[in-house]
Parts: C-alpha cells; structure tokens; sequence
C-alpha cells in the first residue's frame, strides 16, 4: 500500500508499516493544502490510506465516495505515547479498504 502521512502523524510510526511505502505531505509538497484539496491529491497520486491527527476531517470533508482510506489518530499524538500503539495501527491500516474510516484512540497516560 502507498500510505501517505500528514503533517502530525508521527514519523516514527514508519517502521511500524514495513512492507508498505510511506510518504508524506511535506515532502510531496502538500503540507498547506486545505483537507479537500489533500485528499483530491492524495486519490489523484493513487495513494491508498491517509494517516492524520486532524480529528475534524471527518466533519469537514465529505466522505461517501471517496477512495482513499482514512485512518485517523485521535488522542494522545505525543510518539512517547503513540509508540505503545503500533501493533494496533499497523493492523488497522494493514485491513484499511478503499473508502474505510477508522480512529485509533491514543490515550493520554
């Protein structure tokens, strides 16, 4: 899968996600793209799941149609934290399907 991080998600998440490509808004150029705009690249660029911390997308953006899946980080984003979660994420994204939305809570302590 092509996976592409925003701005928040924790680069350390990467090593979680072996057999996949990560890549990330930044480095395509999409940091200060607005959510819509973001995931109109992100499909357009054939990537398969945007990893966020931007619990608002859900809200924000229509979702019904959409062919990236979003696999969304709510919580604690704090890696000191994240870290403990790994298994888990790798898990969601690994069974993420074009058009799925799943939030992973990372608690606080």
């Amino acid at each position: 899968m092509l996976i592409l991080f925003d701005h928040g998600t924790p680069k350390g998440l990467n090593g979680a996600l072996s057999g996949h490509t990560v890549i990330t808004a930044q480095s395509k150029g999409w940091d200060r793209l607005s959510n819509g705009a973001l995931l109109d690249a992100a499909e357009q660029a054939a990537i398969d799941v945007l990893l966020t911390t931007d619990r608002r997308i859900r809200y924000q953006q229509n979702l019904a149609g959409r062919k990236i899946a979003l696999v969304v980080l709510t919580g604690s984003t704090k890696w000191s934290r994240v870290r403990f979660q790994l298994q888990t994420i790798a898990a969601v994204v690994n069974a993420a399907t074009p058009g799925s939305y799943t939030e992973i809570h990372i608690p606080f302590g």
